[in-house]
Order: C-alpha cells, then structure tokens, then sequence
C-alpha cells in the first residue's frame, strides 16, 4: 500500500485535530472521506480538506478510496460502528474509551476476533513525553508498589459528556488514568472503590477519587480527576522497591526520586500525541507493525472507568469484570 486511505468519522471539536493532521502531516497517509451528519458542516469539511463528505457510515465505508477508518465520535455510537467497520474490512482507529460498558467491549473483541482486522484504541495520553519518560526509567524502580495519578483540568467544552449515561468524567478522563495504572505496573484492576461528586452546575459527576487494588494482590493504585478549575495539572507517581518516579505531564516535568535527593529527568516536550497516535496506526495498517494500544486495552482501562462508576453509585468496593 503505497498510500493509506482513512476515512474520518466524526469531525468535531477533536475531530478536526485528526483531519488536520492527516491532511497536512504525514506523507503516508491522506484523508480520503470525511463523515458528518449535517449537511452545511459537512460540505464546510470537505471543500476544506479536499475530500467527499458523506451523511452515512455507510456510504463512507463503500468509497473504495477508504482503506481504514478513524472513529471520533461519542462513545455510545462505537459498537455500531466498528462493527461496520469491521464487516467491511477496515482497521479501525478508535477515539477513547473504547465502550461504555462491557457487554458492547465484548461484542466488539468477538467482531474483531472474527474479522481479523486491526482495532487500535487512541489512548493518547501514552505519547507524552513525560509519560514516556517514566516508563522508560521504570525498570529501575525494581517492584512497583504503589501508583498515584491525580489529574485536574477546565470543565470538559464537548456538551455530549454531561449527557446521562454518557459516562461522564470517569469515562471521558478517568479512563486515560485507568490506562496509565496498567502500563506502568504491569498489572491488572482487581477491585475498586470510588467516590464522586458533582462540581458546579452541571448534570453528572465531575470529581472522584478511587482506590485501585491490583491483581497480584498486593499493589495499590490511588486515581482521582476533577474539571472544576481553571488550571490543568497532571501529577503521577510510581513507587517501587528502589525509589520513585514522580512527574506531571501538562507541566512537562520528570525527576527520580531515591532517599530525599530528587533527580530531573530530561522530557520531550510538545510531542503531537493525535499525530504520534495516528503515526503508530499507519505503521499497523501499512507495515503490518503489531497494534501497540489493543482493542482489549482500550476495554479493560473503560471496564475500571464502569466499576468506578458502579462503586460510587453503590458505595461498596466493585470487582472489575473480565472484558473477554
């Protein structure tokens, strides 16, 4: 394939990052079609990006110039569409989270299974350099025991999050940390429990606080998010067994920490993580390169999000299920 084709399904606020990208930036890729639902921004998008827009999935998914999709839509409306995608042999990048709940994360898994296709799942806060650069000093840390990841941000500008049974914070940025808990121990979700709170005037929870229990029984994971403020903050911290790695990855700053000396460690900064994302996905589709954030990534960190969601609502610990 000289050239991969992707479709882009979804061109919203976030949308738009990905057309941009895939317009301007990569000289493997091109976007080939966009997909919108109305008319007037649709024909908006496409006499700018210089593509055919379409009103359907469907028809998006019948151009033969379409060798693969991007999925950036609301997360209730993925199981239809990588389902589709699927059915018409597509690999599909898929916006995060991956699903709303489990039963549709295993629906999909079973497509997937069937269709042998490519799912990867644009978890991309795992781009940032900061990000990187603690897990790739890690190792050190010999057994990680303990992680903390606490994250603040601006209330979220996409109207759809506050929307019932849309998941709210835990699934619109909870998920990113559920994610990172699992890359840097290793390990797996065991048991959660979460309290939320709502911030402000709008309808869902904006603020929580969760404890992570983790498979080997003992590692302990501590989450918490708010979109209450008019900051940002990314704080995150991995213990282990011969110190810590402490960073925060909005203000680009990593240090190693071993007695009570603390060591900054050099960060890449500004890394472009759609563009970083989109990058990897070519290599998958074009390249045959192994898929580095698996649909079953994407579920497992969106089955903690849900268990969370569980636990708060109960007020009781919650078992994570298991996706497959």
């Amino acid at each position: 394939m000289a050239e991969l084709g992707i479709g882009l399904i979804g061109v919203g606020r976030h949308g738009l990052r990905y057309a941009r990208h895939l317009k301007n930036d990569l000289a493997e890729v091109r976007l080939a079609a966009v997909c919108r639902r109305d008319p007037k921004a649709r024909a908006k998008d496409a006499e700018a990006f210089g593509c055919p827009g379409y009103d359907s999935v469907e028809r998006l998914l019948a151009d033969p110039g379409v060798d693969a999709v991007a999925v950036v839509v609301p997360p209730n409306l993925h199981p239809k569409i990588v389902g589709a995608a699927l059915h018409a042999g597509k690999a599909v990048l898929l916006e995060k989270p991956a699903a709303l709940d489990v039963e549709a994360g295993r629906g999909m898994l079973q497509a997937q299974a069937a269709a042998e296709v490519p799912v990867m799942v644009a978890q991309t806060l795992r781009y940032n350099g900061v990000v990187r650069t603690l897990l790739n000093q890690r190792e050190k840390l010999g057994a990680i025991h303990s992680i903390r990841i606490s994250h603040r941000f601006e209330p979220s500008p996409l109207s759809w999050v506050d929307e019932p049974g849309m998941g709210g914070i835990l699934f619109h940025t909870g998920v990113h940390s559920f994610d990172l808990v699992r890359l840097f121990s290793g390990r797996e979700v065991k048991t959660v429990c979460c309290v939320t709170r709502k911030i402000g005037p709008g309808k869902a929870a904006n603020h929580f606080s969760a404890i992570l229990e983790l498979d080997d029984g003992a590692g302990l994971a501590t989450v918490s998010g708010c979109r209450g403020t008019a900051s940002r903050t990314g704080a995150m911290e991995i213990a282990g067994e011969h110190g810590q790695l402490v960073g925060d990855h909005v203000l680009n700053t990593a240090s190693m920490v071993q007695g009570k000396s603390a060591h900054a460690l050099a960060t890449p900064s500004d890394i472009p993580t759609i563009l970083e994302t989109l990058r990897d996905f070519a290599r998958v589709v074009i390249g045959g390169a192994p898929v580095p954030i698996s649909l079953r990534d994407g579920l497992c960190a969106a089955a903690v999000a849900g268990a969370c969601q569980r636990s708060a609502a109960s007020g009781e610990p919650v078992a994570v299920p298991s996706i497959e």
